[in-house]
């Protein structure tokens, strides 16, 4: 039997910051109002011309350096993305191009804030199957891109960045001490579509029914962590850390409390970087990879448009 485990990570932020206070000048809002009900206190901003492949490519590289490999070591890259460069190719090929990655088959998934888990969802199925050796996971947006900036309700909110992962294929059983993903589960209710959208046309942006988003992400999340350890035998004694979505600092804080868990253990990088999406999980993990020690368990959650959401466990 074959298993993924993750072997590296990296990260990118685009240089430009984006705080409240400059926010509150730009829409009818304020540093106190956004912080209360969010956690964030900034968020990145692409330069003009900056693409989401610009990002993801710096991640990327970040990854395959700590990794200590080079781009043709690469199998496969599954790009998580709500803001491709075009409606086609895919970025994952774009990247691939970037990237020199010349043998990875290469596509992109689209579950907006879950992009991530999908696109771990995916690629852990390939490895277990045994169809690669390694692939790159990376969650990437340029997310100012759609966002009505005179909307106070979504444009605080969110953020650009890119975050990655490397999969490595072992024979080592994760729920026998070894290092790996142990599970990946994601589910869809697409009778949600209108709750959190884009609008359509030529220029669409983000709309949002926000107290419905709430309600859903709070339940959703509970659901799928229990889910999760029921369906492997597991409490959430079991669990070292949380690497949540960074949507809301409430749901987090929720979250972390049903686990039981020290505040400590629970990854927070809102306040630094807004919800980037699909990049915002990775670039948690990046954040507190290096925190993590070899045996500790590690469950990820998100909940995004779609309604989609899902959970990933996994055992340094």
């Amino acid at each position: 039997m074959f298993f993924s485990k993750l072997i590296s990570s990296g990260s990118y932020l685009p240089q430009k910051i984006l705080t409240n206070i400059e926010l509150s000048k730009m829409v009818d809002t304020s540093d106190e109002w956004i912080v209360s009900r969010t956690g964030i206190k900034e968020r990145h901003i692409a330069a003009e011309g900056e693409l989401t492949t610009d990002l993801a490519l710096q991640a990327a590289l970040k990854a395959l350096q700590k990794a200590n490999l080079r781009s043709e070591d690469i199998d496969g890259i599954v790009l998580a993305t709500t803001t491709p460069d075009l409606v086609f190719p895919s970025s994952a090929s774009i990247l691939q191009r970037k990237l020199g990655a010349t043998k990875a088959f290469a596509y992109d998934v689209q579950a907006v804030c879950s992009g991530f888990i999908y696109a771990l969802f995916n690629a852990d199925s390939i490895i277990r199957a045994g169809r690669a050796n390694r692939i790159l996971v990376i969650g990437a947006e340029t997310f100012s891109r759609i966002l009505n900036w005179q909307d106070r309700n979504t444009c605080v909110l969110f953020g650009d960045g890119a975050g990655a992962v490397i999969l490595e294929k072992t024979t080592e059983n994760p729920m026998e001490g070894g290092s790996g993903i142990i599970d990946v589960q994601v589910f869809t209710d697409g009778n949600y579509t209108d709750e959190l959208k884009t609008t359509a046309g030529a220029n669409p942006y983000v709309v949002m029914n926000g107290s419905e988003v709430f309600k859903h992400a709070v339940n959703n999340l509970a659901s799928v962590v229990d889910i999760i350890l029921e369906k492997n035998h597991l409490t959430k004694e079991d669990i070292n850390w949380l690497v949540p979505h960074q949507a809301n600092l409430r749901i987090i804080n929720a979250m972390g409390k049903k686990l039981n868990l020290d505040p400590s253990k629970v990854v927070i990088t809102i306040d630094k970087h807004a919800n980037t999406s699909a990049a915002s999980i990775p670039l948690a993990l990046d954040s507190a990879f290096d925190k993590i020690k070899k045996g500790d368990m590690v469950l990820m959650e998100a909940m995004g448009g779609g309604f989609t959401w899902g959970a990933a466990l996994f055992r340094m």
